[in-house]
């Protein structure tokens, strides 16, 4: 059962261990199929990325956490000197801070207050991926799949289109040849100045911070996190210059109008599905720190 007392909740034994069956089943379920891929050496542009890009090991994500401010009962098998430990009234806790990760969990904080505070933009269109093959496609990233445009298609689109990219972490993959071409030139130091709802990558990003935060926000909030970023990946994926429909991602053809309405109703969609996840972030991390 859960109480709550002393502005803490109360985890009696049975009710943590209960969740954390709960999340470790999950995250099994959720990166079985990675772990098949790899075996296999059969390469996957959306998991490939959520494991790599986001430096996170599978056994990570499986690793359960309450989060701050919960108090578990009968937990001493969790006390381990680093994560948790047992507080003078006989409960288990996360261990608090030190102040290098409070400042790290301070940055997410107010990246995600600063995003959450600030209207979307949905006029990238997805560009950055595009950007990223501009006039190098014979070194582009997934050389697996074909260019849905040839190299020369996809660099007339860059062209023709005005590049708005906001996010440091794409933008710094752009070719040299494109990186003039952006509106924009996003620094990491300027990234709670420039990030914005409605891009896909912010998004995906909510997954790193929520990984980045642990122990101290809930394992079960970053499995969402991590669920959610497979989504907007996909969504990511199918609006690049890439084809892989072989694997079941349909192209979002943005070089063209209904392809860029397309790409546009699922920047909405993506945005309304992250809201409720950064604001449990935001919550979480508030917690952490208070």
């Amino acid at each position: 059962m859960s109480v709550v007392a002393a502005s803490q909740v109360v985890l009696e034994g049975e009710a943590w261990r209960a969740r954390r069956a709960a999340h470790e089943a999950r995250a099994d379920r959720l990166v079985d199929a990675r772990r098949e891929r790899a075996r296999k050496g059969v390469p996957d542009p959306v998991e490939d990325f959520l494991f790599t890009y986001y430096p996170f090991r599978l056994a990570a994500l499986r690793r359960w956490t309450p989060g701050a401010g919960v108090a578990l009962a009968d937990a001493d098998e969790l006390v381990d000197g680093r994560r948790f430990l047992r507080g003078t009234d006989g409960y288990v806790r996360v261990a608090l801070p030190d102040v290098a990760q409070a400042g790290r969990l301070d940055f997410s904080l107010r990246l995600c207050r600063a995003v959450a505070a600030r209207p979307a933009f949905h006029g990238c269109f997805g560009l950055h991926e595009w950007a990223m093959v501009y006039g190098q496609a014979d070194q582009r990233r997934h050389s697996a799949w074909p260019l849905r445009l040839g190299a020369e298609g996809t660099d007339a689109v860059v062209r023709a289109m005005p590049v708005r990219c906001t996010h440091y972490d794409a933008f710094r993959f752009f070719t040299p040849g494109a990186r003039p071409l952006n509106k924009l030139a996003p620094t990491l130091e300027a990234r709670v100045e420039n990030e914005q709802p409605g891009c896909v990558h912010v998004t995906m990003d909510l997954f790193k911070w929520a990984m980045k935060a642990q122990p101290w926000v809930s394992a079960e909030l970053a499995a969402d996190a991590f669920e959610l970023a497979h989504v907007a990946r996909s969504v990511d994926m199918r609006a690049s210059p890439y084809d892989f429909s072989a694997i079941g991602l349909k192209p979002i053809p943005i070089e063209t109008t209904e392809g860029r309405g397309e790409y546009e109703q699922e920047q909405r969609r993506l945005a309304a599905l992250a809201e409720p996840v950064r604001a449990r972030l935001i919550a979480e991390l508030e917690r952490a720190l208070a």
